[in-house]
């Protein structure tokens, strides 16, 4: 079957670093947008980064961006989401998710999800 696998996640302290991963398995996705969200307990699941199918262009939320950096190797199949400078508030669930067509923001326009890698941030 088609699905996504996340990697990566961990607990770090606040300033910390991570790389996370997904790799998907049971097709190649390299005609499709990488997406990752994130859910953190008792919040909504919320767009993290985004990248297009050839890599050329990215997009971030605000709240991560200048620290969270998205990338792909279309030859490995996997997308990557190295984030740094990590705060507490960045605890959450992180789920990688591919999207054929639509916005690179809407979670309901992604047609492959992942189950998720934990991330804990520490204070």
């Amino acid at each position: 079957q088609v699905r996504l696998v996340e990697s990566g996640g961990g607990l770090v302290q606040a300033g910390g670093s991570l790389r996370l991963s997904c790799a998907p398995s049971g097709r190649t996705f390299g005609n499709y947008a990488m997406g990752w969200f994130r859910q953190a307990p008792g919040k909504e699941r919320e767009f993290v980064a985004a990248i297009s199918w050839s890599g050329g262009s990215t997009y971030y939320a605000d709240s991560v961006k200048g620290r969270f950096t998205i990338s792909r190797d279309n030859t490995k199949n996997t997308v990557y989401l190295q984030v740094n400078s990590l705060k507490p508030e960045d605890t959450a669930v992180y789920y990688c998710a591919a999207g054929y067509s639509g916005s690179y923001y809407d979670q309901g326009d992604y047609d492959y999800w992942g189950q998720g890698t934990q991330v804990t941030v520490s204070s």
